[in-house]
């Protein structure tokens, strides 16, 4: 994939479409469509900005009254006054005029509501993308500033399919390693404790076989977790490195007891020749 990028989500998913943004570090649009609906995911040095799908988009009202921000009466007051401009002014424009939330409840509910919206990009199994590079959403917007990976994570921890994992591990002999940042692009991962004890075993050395048997979880759940760092771009295929073989307990004993043995010779040695040498100074001096 060339970076003025499209194509279709059957031949690269939406996990590694967005992999390549962020390790170039693109900024731009990436527009995807599945039948009749469009969303629109805006980057900016390879990091989420802004999204928005009209169909997709979860109401911004409603996301602020479940988190008990405004109440109902508020909400239907705010909509009204919409409805009398228009839709010219942003419902979130009209609470904070209103003073029913204020600027730092509508920035962070924004947040919550294009999160949503990128999580549920990831189970897309079809459609078609193209990436529009340098444009921006209007100066209007509440931007975000988001992780490709974290976004990634958390969308896949929300699907529970097997049929993610075979697609993504379909090899459980190959071995893995941490990939490294590209570009000198900071990552800013936020893992659980049990993705960051699975990924503690990735390194280099252990098939993915040999990661489930020492995994402090069960099987399926270590492979879940796997295909999820896999599809973050947070570990990548390798060659398989040879680890350095390491002496047995009783050749390390040995050796041990050899090297006791040479030191009590030399010591006895020492102490002999001094020995000789202090009674040939006695007889000398006699």
């Amino acid at each position: 994939m060339d970076l003025d990028l499209q194509g279709n989500i059957e031949r690269f998913t939406l996990p590694e479409v967005f992999q390549l943004i962020a390790s170039s570090r693109k900024s731009g649009t990436l527009g995807i469509q599945k039948d009749d609906s469009i969303v629109m995911v805006y980057f900016k040095d390879g990091n989420v900005i802004y999204g928005y799908g009209p169909r997709e988009t979860f109401h911004l009202g409603q996301l602020l009254k479940e988190r008990g921000i405004i109440s109902a009466q508020q909400l239907e007051e705010a909509i009204v006054i919409q409805t009398k401009t228009e839709n010219s002014k942003r419902l979130g424009e009209i609470l904070v005029s209103r003073r029913f939330i204020d600027r730092t409840d509508l920035e962070a509910v924004v947040t919550r509501q294009i999160e949503e919206l990128l999580y549920s990009l990831l189970s897309w199994r079809t459609g078609s993308f193209k990436f529009y590079e340098n444009q921006y959403p209007t100066d209007e917007e509440i931007t975000v500033n988001l992780s490709v990976e974290n976004v990634i994570l958390e969308g896949l921890r929300r699907i529970d399919e097997m049929n993610m994992v075979q697609e993504t591990l379909p090899d459980l002999e190959t071995v893995y390693t941490i990939s490294a940042s590209q570009g000198g692009r900071a990552r800013a991962v936020t893992l659980k404790a049990e993705e960051w004890n699975i990924m503690a075993l990735v390194n280099g050395h252990r098939t993915v076989n040999d990661i489930c048997k020492a995994s402090p979880v069960d099987r399926s759940e270590t492979l879940k977790k796997l295909a999820q760092l896999k599809l973050a771009g947070i570990i990548t295929k390798t060659e398989k490195k040879e680890t350095p073989s390491s002496p047995g307990l009783e050749q390390m004993v040995n050796r041990l007891a050899n090297l006791f043995e040479d030191y009590l010779t030399e010591k006895t040695a020492n102490r002999l020749v001094k020995r000789e040498v202090t009674k040939t100074y006695v007889e000398s001096v006699d």
